[in-house]
């Protein structure tokens, strides 16, 4: 039987003279890896999508971090800092893109600037500097520091006694996360239910509570260095299982 086949939806970023499709080796990697997956890098295309041929494809989808930010004008904000990287056409790839997979009920494993998109996609707010709100901790890394001290367990997050994730490691009431964000989640969109939080009470995780296929948004980075994470390796493990389950319910191809 062939491996499931899940979507990353690329960014945009300009190399050189030029603008291009990009996607980070270790979040294909992870999908190869860890979910026993095929990945497929799909183009951010906005609206020349056609979104029903890449679903019809699909057995699962997985939206990675970045850079960039949502667009503040999607939850209705002005943009608080135009320096920070922006990238329109991954926006308008991806929010409609995960409407339409959590319609069909595909498999979705969001990550960091995926996390952020999910929630706008349905309707929630975003906290375009997190370290900037009353109460809240700092939640960005050092950039000066090298990558093994950027992606460094930062702090813990603590799960939901009977959500999804709990069961996904085992039982488990908190685990130790890395930290690479300045935005978040400020109003969680309706139908979202909560699956983790940090100490300061920001949403670390979260599931479509209705969702009829394996949902699941973290803030930090699973993907990172992934086999030297047991519990990264469970939830990727169970999102290659989902992915596998839809394959087989749709009558996927031998």
């Amino acid at each position: 039987m062939r491996s499931p086949i899940v979507l990353l939806p690329a960014c945009v970023n300009q190399i050189g003279a030029h603008p291009y499709h990009t996607a980070q080796l270790k979040y294909v990697a992870a999908v190869a890896t860890g979910a026993g997956a095929t990945p497929l890098i799909v183009p951010a295309l906005g609206e020349q999508t056609d979104f029903d041929a890449l679903l019809d494809l699909a057995d699962g989808i997985m939206l990675t971090g970045s850079p960039s930010n949502v667009h503040a004008s999607l939850y209705g904000e002005s943009v608080l800092d135009e320096s920070l990287p922006q990238d329109a056409a991954r926006d308008a790839t991806t929010l409609p893109l995960i409407r339409a997979a959590v319609r069909r009920g595909i498999p979705l494993l969001a990550i960091c600037r995926g996390f952020q998109e999910v929630n706008v996609a349905m309707g929630g707010t975003l906290h375009q500097a997190v370290h900037q709100v009353a109460g809240m901790a700092d939640h960005r890394e050092q950039k000066g520091q090298p990558l093994e001290q950027q992606y460094a367990l930062a702090h813990r997050v603590l799960l939901e006694p009977a959500g999804h994730l709990t069961q996904m490691l085992g039982g488990v009431s908190e685990i130790m996360v890395n930290s690479l964000h300045g935005q978040g989640v400020k109003q969680l969109a309706p139908g979202l239910a909560v699956e983790a939080r940090a100490d300061d009470g920001l949403v670390e995780a979260y599931r479509v509570a209705d969702a009829a296929g394996f949902t699941l948004a973290v803030q930090w980075h699973p993907e990172w260095r992934l086999q030297e994470n047991p519990d990264s390796m469970k939830l990727f493990h169970a999102f290659g299982e989902a992915c596998r389950i839809y394959k087989e319910g749709r009558g996927g191809v031998p």
